[in-house]
């Protein structure tokens, strides 16, 4: 389901990608947007109404310290955003959509996984 509505809302698409990018569409842009608003406004529905899993256990969302690593990550993200024109969330749907050469893309996606998980216990967190 989250694959088609990637590939309905056009997010999974290359040009679209680059688009964003360029500067030359506010299409992925209201996307985000409206991916960040929803998030909002769940959250503050959530500590509001003191809303429970399933399971009827409370749910808490931690606070979090600021860390440069985010940052880092954030524009290393980034950059490889650009230049592939694929994150994460719609690689698969790219290559169930016909766009093979996205294989190679979500094969250096599991590598730097895996990378990551080796090095994981010498970087600082």
């Amino acid at each position: 389901m989250f694959g088609i509505i990637l590939v309905k809302s056009q997010v999974v698409s290359w040009f679209r990608i680059q688009e964003m990018f360029h500067l030359q569409s506010f299409h992925m842009y209201g996307v985000i947007g409206s991916a960040i608003i929803v998030g909002i406004v769940s959250i503050q529905v959530i500590k509001r109404f003191q809303i429970k899993t399933i399971n009827r256990e409370a749910i808490t969302i931690p606070d979090k310290k600021f860390h440069w690593g985010n940052v880092y990550g954030g524009l290393i993200f980034g950059v490889g955003w650009a230049i592939t024109g694929a994150c994460p969330g719609p690689l698969l749907a790219q290559v169930g959509s016909g766009f093979l050469v996205i294989s190679i893309t979500l094969l250096s996606a599991i590598a730097g996984t895996w990378v990551y998980g080796l090095i994981r216990e010498k970087l600082p967190h």
